[in-house]
C-alpha cells in the first residue's frame, strides 16, 4: 500500500487506506448514490471496475465504479466519457462519496 505524505489526506471509511489528497478536490458540490460527494483530479490505493453507461443529474456519462485496493469497498466513480461537450471536464476524474471516505493527518 502506497502512503500519501501530507497534512490533509482522506482514507477509506473501513480499513484507513489513504485513498486522495486534499489538495487535489475540484469541487465538493456534487451528489453521490448516498449524499455528498467530492470531484477529485487523482486518487491512490484503488482499483477501477467494468467501464458502463450511466444517466447521471448531468446527463449520459461512461463511468466505472471505483473500490478501495484493500478492503474492495466502494468509494465512488470514475468518469471515463462525457457525452455533452460542457460535462467533458469531469473525464478522467474521480468521484469520492463523502460517506465513504474519512480525513486523516487534520
Amino acid at each position: 500500500m502506497a502512503e500519501l505524505v501530507g497534512p490533509r489526506v482522506y482514507s477509506c471509511c473501513h480499513c484507513r487506506n489513504h485513498v486522495c489528497l486534499h489538495d487535489d478536490i475540484i469541487s465538493k458540490a456534487f451528489q453521490g448514490r448516498n449524499g455528498r460527494a467530492f470531484l477529485f483530479s487523482h486518487a491512490m490505493n484503488i482499483a477501477v471496475g467494468p467501464k458502463e453507461d450511466r444517466q447521471l443529474m448531468t446527463g449520459l456519462h461512461t463511468v466505472a465504479d471505483i473500490y478501495c485496493r484493500d478492503c474492495r469497498e466502494v468509494l465512488g466513480w470514475k468518469y471515463e466519457r462525457a457525452y455533452e461537450e460542457s460535462q467533458r471536464y469531469k473525464e478522467g476524474k474521480f468521484i469520492f462519496e463523502k460517506a465513504k471516505i474519512v480525513k486523516e493527518n487534520w
